[in-house]
C-alpha cells in the first residue's frame, strides 16, 4: 500500500447525502491529513506514473500523471485508442469534519488530425455507494494545443462523505481517441491527460463543512 502523508485534504464525491443541507460552511481544517493510497489501476496510470499532493491551504489536491496517453493511426496498437485509470483513496480527515468535491478542472494536450476526436471522462463515488455519472467533454480535429476542462457542481447538489465513517474514494477517469474521419493508415491523433512536460495536473476542488455534534 502507498501511503502520503499531506498537509491538506481530499474530496468528496457526488453521492447523495441527506445531512448536507443541515451542515454549515466552514473554513478547511488545519491538522493535517493523511492520505492511503490502496490502489492504482488502469492502462492509463501504470505503476509509478501517477502521483498525489494535496495543497497546503486544504482547499485543494491534484493527480499528476506521467504516462496517460490515449492515440490512434499510425505507431498505436489497437487497443491504445482507450486509456483508463482508477484510482482507490482512503483519506483521514479530522475528526467532526466532512468534505465534497465543488470542482475538478482536468488538463493535459492533444494533438487530433482533421476529423479525429478525442474524448475525457471522469467520475466519482464512495465504497459501497452508487458510482456518479460521468461527466464527457469532446475535442475535435484539427487541434494541436493544451486543452482543460472543468466539472462543477452546484451548491444544492454537493454530496459529502458519511460522516463518522470510513469509506475508500474511487476516481475514475478515461481517454478516448477516434480516427473519426481522418486516414488512421497514414495519420496519427493523440491525447493525453497532463501536458507532455508535466507541468499541469489535475486539479480536485473540496468544500469542508462540520458534522453535527452527537
Amino acid at each position: 500500500m502507498l501511503h502520503v502523508l499531506t498537509i491538506g485534504a481530499v474530496l468528496a464525491s457526488m453521492l447523495g447525502s441527506p445531512q448536507a443541507l443541515e451542515l454549515e460552511y466552514v473554513t478547511p481544517p488545519t491538522e493535517q491529513i493523511v492520505i492511503d493510497v490502496i490502489t492504482v489501476n488502469g492502462s492509463g496510470c501504470p505503476e509509478g506514473t501517477a502521483a498525489i499532493a494535496v495543497s497546503e491551504d486544504n482547499t485543494a489536491f491534484t493527480v499528476t500523471y506521467s504516462d496517460y496517453l490515449a492515440m490512434v493511426g499510425v505507431g498505436a496498437s489497437p487497443i491504445d485508442f482507450r486509456k483508463n485509470c482508477q484510482l482507490n483513496l482512503q483519506v483521514h480527515v479530522p475528526a467532526g469534519f466532512t468534505y465534497a468535491i465543488a470542482q475538478v478542472d482536468y488538463r493535459g494536450y492533444a494533438y487530433l488530425e482533421d476529423g479525429a476526436i478525442g474524448i475525457e471522462r471522469a467520475n466519482y463515488y464512495f465504497q459501497g455507494m452508487t458510482p456518479t455519472v460521468a461527466a464527457s467533454h469532446m475535442f475535435t480535429g484539427p487541434y494541436d494545443d493544451n486543452w482543460q476542462t472543468t466539472d462543477t457542481t452546484d451548491l444544492l447538489s454537493l454530496s459529502y462523505a458519511p460522516c463518522g465513517e470510513l469509506r475508500n474514494l474511487n476516481i475514475n477517469t478515461e481517454l478516448r481517441v477516434a480516427a473519426g474521419t481522418s486516414d488512421p493508415t497514414t495519420t496519427t491523433s493523440f491525447m493525453v491527460m497532463d501536458s507532455t512536460d508535466g507541468s499541469l495536473s489535475t486539479v480536485y476542488h473540496f468544500t469542508w463543512k462540520e458534522c453535527p455534534v452527537t
